[in-house]
Formats: structure tokens, sequence, C-alpha cells
């Protein structure tokens, strides 16, 4: 199933695009819906269509959820293009629901940064409560993927050895424009991911070239928090960031951005100016 959060009149919405068409389901959101434990076969369930998928804007990310966690260094790739060592254990930090937005909302450039980056990401979603998962069970609760773009701005970021604020300007970090359940994908460890700026690649890999994979980072997490349906893991991104790029060609007034996750979507936002 392809699963989105979608607006009405009345504010927002569940729903399951199916076909081409939108059926909206008795949630307010896709976490509300993943919070009933019968959500598969609720989300299943015949609804009221509420439109053409074609028309959906994406412009309220797909879960806001309770809990973003973030995962940096996590392709062999990206560590050695930004001369980092390859990390013992996931080197994790946190969103919070502020900076998620939609999957083809304006994004805006801080007017104090001058040092803003895109980092595409697979985005897995939690389907049940997770806690201390094995890493043999932990795939089972995945509910589905999406994709994610972990906007960074770099002068923030590299201020301290924490990232918290570099990674957590509002409205920042698009998350969508659907879920896909697993069971919709080939093969869900093994999927392309790309970024284009301006229709230029930036970024092309493959998940299956993390370094700490779905199972190991649910099993990680489950440890010390227990993970909520709804909860995001965004799972590291691939080398090609503007950082490590020749002239750090950060992003500018009016770029267009599109992540993209094979067989779950891409998000296309553009830049705009932020004036104080």
């Amino acid at each position: 199933m392809r699963l989105a959060t979608i607006v009405t009149d009345n504010g927002t919405s569940a729903a399951r695009i199916d076909n081409g068409s939108v059926i909206a389901l008795p949630y307010p959101d896709v976490v509300a819906l993943l919070r009933d434990p019968g959500w598969a076969s609720v989300a299943g369930k015949k609804g009221i269509e509420f439109g053409d998928a074609t028309a959906l804007t994406h412009n309220v990310p797909v879960v806001r959820p309770e809990k973003t966690i973030c995962v940096g260094l996590n392709y062999r790739s990206h560590v050695e293009e930004t001369n980092n060592k390859r990390p013992e254990y996931p080197t994790l930090f946190s969103k919070f629901p502020d900076s998620l937005t939609g999957a083809t909302s304006p994004i805006p450039l801080p007017s104090v940064s001058d040092s803003v980056d895109w980092e595409a990401e697979l985005g897995i979603v939690i389907g049940k409560p997770a806690h201390h998962v094995p890493v043999e069970d932990a795939l089972s609760y995945i509910a589905g993927m999406t994709v994610v773009n972990d906007v960074s701005m770099r002068d923030w970021q590299g201020r301290t050895s924490e990232w918290l604020a570099g990674k957590n300007f509002e409205a920042s970090t698009p998350a969508g424009p659907v879920l896909v359940t697993v069971d919709e994908l080939d093969d869900p460890l093994d999927l392309a991911i790309s970024c284009e700026v301006d229709g230029e690649i930036m970024q092309q890999a493959r998940t299956s070239e993390l370094l700490f994979g779905l199972a190991e980072l649910v099993s990680y997490a489950s440890t010390f928090t227990t993970l909520r349906p709804g909860d995001l893991i965004a799972t590291g991104t691939p080398e090609g960031v503007a950082l490590a790029r020749p002239g750090k060609p950060y992003l500018r007034d009016g770029q267009l951005v599109t992540t993209t996750i094979e067989g779950v979507g891409s998000c296309r936002n553009r830049f705009y100016a932020e004036h104080e």
C-alpha cells in the first residue's frame, strides 16, 4: 500500500493511494493510523474516494512522529568524502517535529546561514512498538519506507561537536510524499537513492551500501528508547553533498532539489531566500 497524509477542508486525513485515486481513511494522519494495531487491515478497506492522486500537493510530511532519529556517516563513500573515520556504532542525532515539512513544500534558506546542503536519505517508519528488539526480528517492526532530505545548515552544524542546531531549522526537512509498505517493494533492502539539484545528479547510490542496515538500526535504537508507531528513522546519506564538493556549491535562491528513492517516490522542493 501507498499511504499519505492529505490536506482536507477539515484539516488533515490519512489516505491510501490506490490506482491513481485517493481513498480517505478515518484517521487524522498516517501516524494515527499506524497506532491502530490493525492498521494494515483498516488501511486496505474501502473508503471515501477523496480525489485524483495527481492533484495532491504533498505539502505536509507523510508522518509527523514523536521521534525522528537520524543516522550520520552511514555510507562508506560519505565517510570518506568528509574525511571521517568509519564509526564503530551508529552515529545518531534527532530532529524535532517542527523541522519536518512536505514533499513538495518550498523550503526557506535561512538568513542566518549561507551553507545549506542536501542529503538524500531512505526513511523507515515504525509500524508497532519496538523495545529491545533483536536484529533478527527487527525488520518485522518496519511499516514501510519514505523519502527524506536531511537538509543541513553546515555552518551551524559545525559550530560545536553536537549537530543539533544545524539539523533542526524549522520546516527544513521534507519527508514523503508517501509511505510505501514493505510488501510493495521487491527488495526493500536494496533501493536506488539519488539527489538532483536543478536536474544535475549530485548523489547516486543504493541502500544496500549502508554500513549499518535497517535491522541493525531498529534494533540499536530500540535498546535505549521505545520506538512507537509512526516514528521515523532517516538512515543516512551517500557521497555527493555540497560540503565535500569543490567550491562547496551550497543551495541558492530558486534552486529545485529532487530526492528520489526507487519504488517509493520523490521529494521535489524549491528553495527560496528567507528575509529577516
